[in-house]
């Protein structure tokens, strides 16, 4: 579920861009104002806004923006304007740049979106950057990660809700001697994982549970310090459970010592239309503690703001 509230009746679209030009106008930006717009459309209403104020003013509505904001508040802005296929585009080409084993960024694009969002994403990733998205994970990834990432953002799965129950059964045996043979590379583990829909896959590791006795989230952590197989533990909590990938990823982001604002604002923006209210009630229930009343201690001014509006608080 969605938690982005858009007024109704919305703005006449000409009026949003009129209302965002006086806001770049006089002495200093009215971030409020921007705020109160572009945190309450949904994204074929930012798409439709950048288009017209594009036609009414001959500049992208990011270029204005990228010259009147700044900091993290400038980031949030940005990153939520963009097309949800643009924004997977240059959150992918800033996560290849900035390669780590400890990177989740491609791993989450991969798993966590529709295979037409993923398809989308990589065809704004070659349109905005004139090669592949697949070059560039091939490129600056190495060893087991490449070997797992470059089918998974390759790959365009089914995404129906049919499950094969013999498939199940027969694909949790061959996972349950990967793992008992420490192979975490194995080529069938990367074929299952890589091309599986979703819904078979929770039918599989289901199995294996059920077979084996334990998830297979607890046996992929015979090394806590591999970050392999760190990455494999989080891509099946992506597949399974995303609102409680999500909610570590944003427990880890605040609770720590500095906020990782990056990770904060790429969770907010990327997840607020699709299911920020399911990872909201995960992170009330495993932190005892809202989200909002999180976001509000370890962040401040604007940025807090917008934060906050694209998580529905009733006040932003």
């Amino acid at each position: 579920m969605a938690t982005i509230t858009v007024p109704h009746p919305v703005p006449d679209v000409s009026e949003d861009c009129e209302q965002l030009r006086k806001a770049f106008e006089g002495w200093g930006t009215n971030e409020g104002l921007i705020i109160s717009i572009l945190a309450h459309r949904n994204a074929e209403q930012r798409k439709l806004i950048r288009r017209i104020y594009a036609d009414l003013y001959g500049e992208d509505l990011l270029k204005s923006l990228e010259k009147e904001l700044s900091s993290d508040f400038e980031r949030a802005v940005l990153l939520w304007t963009l097309d949800p296929a643009e924004r997977d585009a240059f959150l992918a080409y800033e996560s290849t740049r900035m390669w780590t084993a400890s990177n989740r960024v491609i791993l989450e694009i991969a798993s966590t979106r529709s295979p037409y969002e993923l398809l989308l994403a990589r065809q704004a990733y070659h349109a905005r950057y004139k090669k592949s998205l697949e070059e560039d994970v091939a490129a600056h990834t190495t060893g087991d990660f490449r070997k797992l990432l470059v089918p998974l953002v390759s790959s365009y799965r089914y995404d129906g809700p049919e499950v094969n129950m013999a498939l199940a059964k027969s694909e949790a045996k061959i996972l349950r001697k990967v793992v008992s043979d420490k192979a975490y590379n194995d080529d069938e583990l990367i074929r299952i994982i890589s091309t599986r829909s979703k819904a078979q896959l929770n039918a599989t590791f289901n199995q294996y549970n059920n077979e084996f006795g334990n998830a297979i989230t607890k046996d992929l952590k015979s090394d806590p310090d591999d970050h392999y197989l760190s990455a494999l533990r989080a891509l099946v909590k992506c597949f399974t459970t995303p609102e409680k990938y999500f909610e570590k990823v944003l427990r880890l982001a605040i609770n720590k010592l500095g906020t990782d604002e990056n990770a904060l604002t790429r969770v907010v923006t990327t997840r607020a239309e699709v299911d920020m209210q399911h990872i909201k009630e995960e992170y009330q229930r495993r932190n005892s503690v809202a989200l909002d009343r999180a976001i509000r201690v370890d962040t401040s001014g604007d940025y807090e703001a917008m934060l906050l509006a694209l998580l529905g608080h009733e006040n932003a």
